[in-house]
């Protein structure tokens, strides 16, 4: 799969872990920045992370901050994406079978590393449910009248 991720200054060691552990499980990732842990501004790094996502450059996308929060609102005004904040395995599992999210939102700050490896694991293996579910995705672009 192709993944873009990218981090502010908040979220750079973790990215770094993920994008070796992508990579090492085969995963092709594109790295939008930062490349340090210097204070910056996250919409530079993430908008064009979650870009690349919308426009079809890449499948997924995986952003980190210190909450997640900022970068999952960023994320989130671009059409077509669908930005799930997880700080454990059930809210990214639930954010892929009800959600279709197609970038996960993480903050170094709220969980340990390994539960943020975790985190990514069950959220690229766990499928859409489609469903029930497709028709209120559907609605988020196209709300009924």
């Amino acid at each position: 799969m192709k993944i873009a991720i990218a981090s502010d200054h908040a979220g750079f060691t973790y990215k770094r872990e993920i994008l070796n552990w992508l990579r090492e499980n085969g995963h092709h990732v594109q790295d939008f920045g930062t490349d340090s842990t210097e204070p910056c501004n996250y919409p530079i790094y993430i908008r064009p992370a979650v870009l690349a996502v919308s426009h079809g450059e890449c499948e997924r996308g995986i952003i980190l901050g210190g909450s997640g929060n900022g970068e999952a609102i960023v994320a989130n005004r671009i059409y077509g994406i669908r930005c799930v904040i997880a700080w454990d395995t059930n809210s990214a599992e639930l954010g892929r079978r009800h959600n279709d999210s197609n970038v996960l939102s993480m903050g170094e700050r709220m969980v340990s590393l390994s539960v943020a490896l975790e985190i990514v694991q069950v959220w690229l293996t766990t499928p859409f449910d489609g469903g029930r579910h497709k028709l209120r995705i559907d609605q988020i672009d196209n709300p009924p009248e």
